[in-house]
């Protein structure tokens, strides 16, 4: 919950729902803090924050209301105490119930206690396991016997472990309990201490990734039937393959009733790209609102104005109302709400480009300040630029070979910039060992030396994407797809360095971070003028290797071509 806000705002929405329906300020305000409100925290001073807030509000409305102590559903996580057996024998001396269920009711809570172990580093995703509701309601009147305390229980700190595991009762409560409503902005991590780490992928094992992705899955489904979970999130989740089964479990469980896009800048005090989007609980509403605000600039406040033009005008560009279930028969299922539905029918019918090519990613020397240089950083005769395939590329008498890390922003030739040192067979690279294990990645191999199509993994804007000539090791920068016909290859080249397929991209990943397996789904349709592309795009090849040779860092550089 934070230090509040959320809470305060809501605290607002339902005391108008309050007043509409008649009641009294005053009245609305204590129902409001007892039965409206909930949030958890394991955060201290963020806390004690969103109480006092909370307490100040309903003192808005209710002058009287500090005096009527009342208690809010709201609470701080803490640790499972290390707990002395005298308070359970207390607890069996004060039971009124049977010895055998008595016994039952001590390794109930004894189990509860146990898994609240790390709560303050798990928190809110926190999974209550064989226990029931009124089992709980049960464990509440069994802990609430125990009253009265002697001097023997106070020099054990009785009471106070007592006040501990009441605290930890209320807040398996709240875990436990079903919502109408649910929203957060939940915190964005990926890197997590051991503990967090070990308990998410033993619970949460399909959304992994991030622990806002856990918060996605975890929130939706605490709701009751057809309630509604709201999220702030970073958008990477709508398009990624990490995120692809937490995508999966919306589309095919939930209706994504809402989603607005935001401009990567539109929170000014941090370039964060997020998305704020409701999640219903039901599928009973597959054809969801979308707004895409990704092109306009300036803040928060022309975010704002054009969702407000947008509920006005339902006609404006960027608003897009779409029906989920078409989403399932994209590849990844991204949530690409703009898509049409000869696009659609597209990734349904046409082939991929993984029908025509394998689409790899490149090597990773990892300490490559020792294995990676730029070309003329080395003696050229100790280069290797004749080696036209696989099979002569596995021996030769040269230490270093072109590698292809990527680049600049070119299109169809260029980007020769850098070696690797592949001497016998990258010996030294496969020697490298970290805790005994191999270090370096090497992946495909029996690829190198081919020629590709290859990009950029990672991309400002557009993808650019060229002809790499046979005689290169591709890296883990410069993803690559090796065709079985060099025709194959040209058209496809064609094809994506076109607006078509920088749009056919975007609708499958429109980050900044472009992976093969995306690049393999994207569907390919063959014209008729088939040969006149190929002959263009054989033109804009020569072109721009034209362009790159007549510079002096290029290695076939010959002479200025303006001599």
């Amino acid at each position: 919950m934070g230090s509040g806000h959320v809470l305060v705002y809501a605290f607002d929405v339902f005391m108008q729902l309050y007043t509409a329906e008649g009641f009294r300020e005053r009245d609305a305000a204590e129902l409001i803090m007892t039965n409206n409100l909930f949030g958890l925290e394991i955060d201290k001073r963020a806390y004690q924050l969103a109480y006092f807030a909370i307490i100040m509000k309903g003192r808005e409305y209710n002058r009287r209301i500090l005096s009527k102590e009342i208690k809010l559903n709201l609470h701080q996580f803490i640790d499972s105490p290390e707990i002395p057996n005298e308070y359970f024998e207390r607890l069996s001396e004060v039971s009124p119930y049977s010895h055998e269920l008595t016994t039952t009711l001590l390794n109930q809570l004894t189990r509860l206690l146990d898994q609240f172990k790390n709560a303050t580093e798990i928190g809110s995703i926190l999974k209550i396991e064989e226990l029931q509701q009124s089992e709980l309601d049960q464990l509440n009147q069994f802990i609430g016997t125990f009253e009265n305390f002697s001097d023997m229980d106070i020099l054990y700190q009785l009471p106070e472990i007592q006040t501990k595991v009441i605290s930890i009762l209320d807040i398996t409560r709240v875990l436990m309990t079903k919502y109408t409503a649910v929203t957060t902005n939940p915190p964005y991590l990926n890197k997590m201490s051991s503990n967090l780490d070990k308990y998410v992928k033993k619970n949460y094992p399909d959304v992994k990734t991030d622990l806002f992705s856990v918060f996605i899955k975890m929130n939706s489904n605490i709701l009751i039937d057809s309630g509604y979970a709201g999220f702030m999130t970073p958008f990477v989740w709508m398009f990624i393959k990490s995120y692809e089964e937490l995508r999966s479990f919306l589309i095919t469980n939930k209706s994504i009733s809402s989603l607005i896009q935001m401009e990567y800048s539109a929170f000014e005090e941090a370039t964060v790209p997020v998305c704020c989007f409701v999640i219903k609980n039901a599928k009973t509403e597959p054809v969801g609102n979308y707004l895409k605000l990704s092109d306009f600039k300036g803040g928060m406040t022309v975010q704002k104005e054009k969702v407000l033009e947008a509920i006005l005008d339902n006609n404006v560009g960027y608003f897009y109302q779409t029906n989920q279930n078409n989403l399932i028969k994209i590849p990844g299922q991204p949530i690409s709400y703009w898509i049409n539905e000869n696009i659609i029918e597209s990734f349904s019918a046409d082939k991929k480009i993984m029908d025509f090519g394998i689409s790899r990613n490149g090597l990773q020397p990892k300490e490559s300040a020792r294995f990676i240089r730029e070309w003329y950083e080395v003696s050229h005769i100790n280069i290797n630029f004749s080696i036209k395939n696989t099979r002569e590329g596995t021996y030769f008498k040269e230490r270093w070979v072109p590698y292809n890390k990527g680049g600049a922003k070119r299109r169809w030739y260029g980007n020769y910039d850098y070696v690797v040192n592949w001497y016998n067979n990258g010996e030294e690279i496969k020697a490298l060992k970290r805790n005994g294990k191999p270090y370096a990645v090497i992946p495909s191999q029996k690829y190198y030396f081919n020629e590709s199509l290859t990009w950029p993994k990672i991309t400002s804007g557009s993808v650019t994407l060229r002809y790499r000539e046979p005689g290169s090791i591709p890296a883990d920068a410069g993803n690559s797809t090796f065709f079985k016909s060099k025709e194959d290859l040209k058209y496809i080249l064609g094809l994506m360095n076109s607006r078509v397929g920088e749009y056919l991209l975007k609708v499958l990943n429109p980050t900044i971070n472009l992976q093969t397996s995306e690049f393999a789904s994207v569907p390919i349709k063959y014209l008729k003028e088939s040969d006149s592309i190929m002959y263009m795009v054989d033109k804009n090849i020569n072109y721009c290797k034209e362009d790159w040779n007549s510079y002096e860092t290029a290695w076939n550089y010959k002479k200025n071509p303006l001599i």
